[in-house]
């Protein structure tokens, strides 16, 4: 299995750059707080479903794969965060917010195909 093949993959490299989009208005002062920390949650989604496709047995691909769902916990954390300090809008969090929701059902649902090989 190819994991660039996979749509979870592919829907949370969208996913990376609605937020990278998204932090380029946030404030100079948060280029090494907030903005640094939700892109770098953000691009360990695609990246841990990638290692955890690499890996041998699928105990450790579900591992990974839960990495990857607790970095779009984060991510869903720090947007909440983002809006509550008014780096974005009400308009703008609902929005990606029903993208991280759709790539947390992807992966949930990914996980779930693992568990049962």
């Amino acid at each position: 299995m190819n994991y660039t093949d996979l749509d979870v993959w592919k829907y949370s490299r969208e996913l990376v750059k609605l937020v990278y989009l998204l932090t380029k208005s946030y404030p100079n002062e948060e280029l090494y707080g907030l903005s640094n920390q939700i892109r770098r949650c953000v691009v360990s989604v695609p990246s841990n479903i990638a290692e955890g496709i690499g890996r041998q047995s699928n105990k450790e691909t579900i591992h990974f794969l839960y990495i990857a769902k607790g970095s779009l916990q984060e991510v869903e954390t720090q947007l909440y965060l983002s809006f509550d300090l008014e780096y974005i809008s009400e308009k703008e969090l609902k929005s990606i917010l029903e993208k991280v929701i759709s790539s947390k059902k992807l992966l949930n649902g990914f996980i779930n195909y693992y568990k049962k090989l």
